[in-house]
């Protein structure tokens, strides 16, 4: 499998991310007096949503200016690949996952991983209750409504570790209707997001199988960006991602500090409303996809060597990667695991 994007070595060692303004703060916590803000960007994977309510929480209620930083969450969409963005020096950060940053290592491209808010990764499969397919290893031989990205991501990681096979799949088009109508049939989808359509307009409560919880160990949700940025602009980059965590560690908690965040992602996605909000905060805190493993003692926004190193080699056991890449150059754990946020 290779990436979907190219970019010369040249280009992406040229890259310059974040503003020329200097804002200091050597101690992640301390407040900035100065009135220069840094600017950064960071691009998100789709259209606003509670899924990304703690970088909306950290921007609405201050937090990035507490620590000398004019942040712009920038909204993604069907039409936007945010990596090509980042490659490109459009962006400075983007929202992405694991898979992305290996790939980096792969190509020996200067862009890594520096933060993964969701500790599970918030993909699953959904099937009809009552149907004997209670559990992943229960599906093994039955219809499967996969996508292409789906085909080689998780799908993989189900084949080595249930027996699932390719006979099994059939196009899944992001369109509910055929999985309403065969109640044989099981499909992809997002934690947050289709169990809650299925349940709401097709009046069937699904069961939800979490990848994640099957040993799918992708970091998700992740801050990307690029290693000239990470060694040019540390202290900006520090104070950065700490922001965004207490943002997230604030948003998780709910009550009051997350109204003008939700506010902020009701004024940038139209189609949203807060019913699909709270549903979403309700099942991230349920399946523990921001607050668990790693993150539980280490904060959110958590990543280890030993994960990284673990997920590299299941999946290229399951024939994703190429033995032989050096993963360390995928992430740095430098501006993380400092107790924001833990439990």
């Amino acid at each position: 499998m290779t990436m979907k994007y190219r970019v010369s070595r040249r280009a992406a060692l040229g890259l310059i991310g974040g503003s020329a303004a200097s804002v200091l703060v050597p101690v992640p916590g301390a407040r900035v007096n100065a009135q220069t803000l840094d600017k950064v960007s960071y691009q998100t994977n789709w259209r606003a949503q509670g899924e990304h309510g703690g970088f909306y929480l950290a921007l609405a209620n201050g937090i990035y200016k507490k620590y000398g930083i004019d942040a712009e969450i920038r909204m993604g969409g069907p039409q936007q690949n945010p990596s090509q963005l980042l490659l490109g020096g459009r962006v400075d950060m983007i929202m992405s996952n694991s898979f992305e940053s290996i790939r980096y290592a792969q190509e020996d491209i200067p862009f890594l991983t520096i933060a993964s808010i969701f500790q599970k990764d918030p993909q699953v499969l959904i099937s009809h209750p009552n149907q004997g397919n209670d559990t992943l290893a229960a599906l093994k031989g039955k219809p499967i409504l996969v996508g292409a990205g789906g085909r080689v991501s998780f799908w993989p990681f189900l084949k080595a570790k249930f027996g699932f096979t390719d006979e099994q799949i059939r196009p899944y088009t992001f369109n509910m209707a055929p999985f309403l109508a065969d109640k044989t049939i099981s499909q992809q989808g997002f934690l947050s997001s289709e169990p809650y359509a299925i349940e709401k307009q097709g009046g069937v409560k699904p069961v939800v199988h979490l990848i994640a919880d099957a040993g799918f160990e992708n970091y998700n949700t992740t801050i990307n960006i690029s290693r000239k940025m990470v060694e040019q602009k540390k202290d900006l980059v520090q104070r950065f991602v700490t922001a965004s965590l207490e943002g997230w560690a604030e948003y998780m908690k709910g009550g009051p500090a997350v109204a003008a965040a939700n506010a902020l992602i009701l004024k940038d996605n139209p189609d949203m409303d807060q019913e699909k909000i709270d549903y979403a905060v309700k099942v991230m805190n349920e399946r523990g996809i921001v607050l668990s493993g790693d993150a539980l003692t280490l904060g959110i926004g958590a990543m280890t060597d030993a994960r990284w190193a673990s997920f590299y080699k299941t999946m290229t056991e399951a024939g994703v990667f190429p033995p032989g890449v050096d993963i360390k150059k995928a992430y740095s754990l430098e501006f993380i695991n400092k107790g924001v946020g833990k439990a």
